[in-house]
């Protein structure tokens, strides 16, 4: 009855008692479970893990700046693996390191949660810091009412 038709009998369901079997076209059976995959793959967001880097020794306007990236990295819904460096004698100081980790964990507890606490690894310690979706969403919504704001009010002038 397949061969009549020129398509294919495919197996379902095989444990069945009887098999299940249907009556289709393989290939464009195939063609179109390979299509739609791609389509889920496309509206897919890929996460990344950004690192930032920070020293023992680290100045005040310095730490502030490489924050503010990990608050920007954090906005754009992507985790942040913050790492300290610790070099030759620093390495005894690994205390010095967890005050930065836990300070920056801390400032920015409203946005991110804590993946993975500090940790250290070879002459380097990190935690990884991974956003929070709702108050991040929330975040961006807010700002976009403030800046439609302006124009809404310049329009009506």
């Amino acid at each position: 009855m397949a061969k009549e038709k020129e398509l294919d009998l495919v197996e379902i369901v095989a444990k069945a008692n009887p098999p299940v079997c249907r009556i289709m076209n393989y290939g464009k059976y195939l063609y179109q479970k390979n299509k739609r995959a791609h389509e889920a793959r496309k509206h897919q967001k890929q996460i990344q893990v950004k690192e930032i880097k920070f020293r023992v020794k680290i100045d005040e306007h310095d730490y502030s700046f490489k924050k503010n990236h990990v608050e920007r990295f954090l906005m754009d819904g992507n985790k942040v693996k913050t790492t300290i460096m610790f070099r030759g004698r620093e390495r005894s100081h690994g205390n010095l390191g967890v005050k930065i980790l836990d300070r920056i964990a801390g400032e920015l507890q409203e946005i991110a949660s804590i993946e993975s606490r500090s940790r250290m690894e070879g002459n380097q310690m990190y935690q990884i810091l991974a956003p929070k979706k709702q108050v991040i969403e929330r975040l961006k919504a807010e700002q976009a009412e403030a800046e439609g704001e302006p124009e809404a009010a310049e329009s009506q002038a």
